[in-house]
Order: C-alpha cells, then structure tokens, then sequence
C-alpha cells in the first residue's frame, strides 16, 4: 500500500514538473507583473518551437520597461530562430534609446545577424574607440626615412555596420595616408617639424568612406627617424656602377689577352717561314752554281753586301754601358 502511494506520488510529481516545464506558469505571472501581455499558450508553443520562453519573456520585460513599443513576441522568436542573440539586441535598443541613437528593431537585428557586435557598437557610438596603427615606414624627398605611430579615434557608424569594413581597412588606409604625406615632404625635418600636418592631410582625404566607422580625429603619437634611405640607395649604385666598370675591364683585359695570344701564334708562324725560307736559300744557291747562273765572284760580292749591312746595322744600333770601349773600361 505504502509502495502505491509512493509510485502514485512520484508519477504526479512527474506530472507537474513535465507541466510547469511546457507550461512556465510563474514566467506568466512575472510577465504579467511587469505588464506584459502573453498568454500560457504562447509560453507552451514556444517550447514546442524550441524557443526558450525565459529568454523572450525577460526581453520583452526589458523592451517594455524602456519604453520599445515595436519591439514584439513574433520579432523575437523569428530573431532567435534566425540564430541571432536576442538579449544583446534588446540591450543594445535600450542603449541607443537612452543616447538618442536611431537604432530599429529590424537595423539591430540585421546587424547582429551579419555578425558583427550590436551592444559593442552603440557603445563605440557613445564612447569613441582609439585605435593604435603599428609603426608606419616611409621615406621623404630628402631620402631620410622616418617611422611614425599614429592613434585614430573612431566612432562607429551604425548605418554602415552593415556592409561597412572593418577596423583592419581603416588601419590600412591610415597608414597609406602617412605614408603619402611623409613621402610628399620635401625634407623629415618639416615633418618632424610639423607633425600635426600629417594628420589633417590624412583626415582631408575621407579614408572612413564605405566603413562601419566614423574617424573623428588622427593623432600622430610618435616619430622615429630611421635610415637614410637615399644615401644607402646611393651607395647601392655606385657599388653597382664600380662593378660593372669591373666586369667591362675585365672583358677588355680578357680580349686583349686573347689578341696578344693570337698575334704572338701569328709571329711565330711567320718567323717559323722566315726560317723555312732561310733553309731553302743554300739549296737554291747549290741549284744556281749547278745550273750555271751564280759565280763564285758573284757570291763573293753577295756575301760582301752582307756584312756591309751588318756592320752598318751594328753602328746604328745605340751602344750599351757594357759595349763602350774608353780609357775607364
């Protein structure tokens, strides 16, 4: 009997908590409280939809509190099943009433379903992020190069949060921006001089179009100079220059060796007739006392002629300290 009871109590125990689970009860009666007009069938359907009944009811506590009248139960639920963050947007409607941002039901939900931080972003438009660029290297006329850190304030754009870009190309166009300034100074020492005209000419250009942010001002924090690019650029050349002249000299020498080789293998070929020629005068000398056409008084006069012209080869040629002959030799 006592078995009985207890399995009768526990099957109604049962019965309850599978009751006020579909049926949250006293979720109703703290909406109604808070005066929010939902009825136990909607908070059942709910979870038959899956959809947490606390979730859409604490919101709608929250919408109604604040004074968000297009803020409904349908919207909600669609914004939940969409796989949106329901808490963060009404948060973030709350918040943008507060500060007198114009910031929809559909605008919010829209900006959460693209991925992007609904809360983060009315904050930013109340209270302005600052943004540190990394090192920025650029090179001015005067061919010094200077390293500048700049520190952009944004302030998000809520109509562009949608579509707009995102911090990295407000950074990149920064940079580009210094980039362009330094490298159209005639000298570093006016922008060392002058570094606040970085900053407005950066801001002239418009570099937050077609972002998710609004650039309220760009500060250049720091200021390094660096190498001299030019005289580094300059020494480049020369060392370039210095060994091409090397590489032509070098070919000039190579072809002027090449030339010597061959009129060297030119005189020796020719020097080596001369003495083929010389080895044929005896034979044709032989020839001409056989045949009859030299005399013996003819090769005397020849050899005569001979060493007339050496001695006169001899006397012409200048003498040496060794061939001197004198009373001191």
């Amino acid at each position: 009997m006592e078995f009985t009871l207890l399995m009768v109590a526990a099957a109604v125990l049962f019965i309850v908590i599978i009751f006020f689970y579909y049926v949250p009860f006293f979720l109703w009666i703290n909406a109604l409280s808070a005066g929010v007009h939902i009825s136990l069938v909607q908070l059942f359907l709910m979870r038959l939809r899956r959809v947490p009944p606390r979730t859409i009811v604490y919101a709608m506590i929250e919408a109604h509190k604040a004074g968000l009248r297009d803020v409904t139960r349908d919207d909600l639920e669609a914004h939940y099943l969409a796989g949106g963050h329901v808490e963060k947007v009404v948060h973030a409607l709350v918040s943008a009433s507060k500060a007198n941002i114009d910031l929809s039901f559909q605008m919010g939900t829209a900006i959460d379903l693209a991925g992007r931080d609904v809360l983060q972003a009315v904050q930013m438009s109340v209270n302005p992020k600052v943004i540190d660029t990394p090192p920025v290297t650029a090179v001015a006329k005067d061919g010094i190069q200077l390293i500048a850190k700049a520190r952009v304030t944004v302030r998000a754009n809520i109509k562009q949060l949608v579509g707009g870009a995102g911090e990295e190309t407000i950074l990149a166009r920064v940079g580009e921006g210094i980039v362009s300034s330094i490298g159209s100074s005639a000298s570093h020492k006016s922008v060392l001089e002058n570094p606040d005209s970085i900053s407005k000419l950066v801001l002239k250009k418009g570099l937050d179009a077609g972002t998710a942010f609004e650039i309220l001002s760009i500060d250049i924090a720091d200021i390094d100079i660096g190498k001299n690019i030019g005289a580094v650029l300059q020494i480049d050349q020369a060392q370039a220059d210095k060994n091409i002249a090397q590489a032509r000299a070098e070919e000039r020498r190579a072809m002027a060796i090449a030339l010597e080789q061959e009129m060297k293998a030119k005189a020796q070929e020719a020097r080596a007739k001369v003495i083929e020629a010389e080895a044929e005068i005896p034979k044709a000398m032989a020839e001409a006392f056989r045949s009859g056409n030299m005399g013996i008084m003819d090769y005397y006069r020849m050899k005569n002629i001979q060493s007339d012209t050496e001695m006169r080869d001899s006397i012409s040629k200048p003498q040496t300290g060794s061939d001197k002959i004198g009373p001191n030799k």
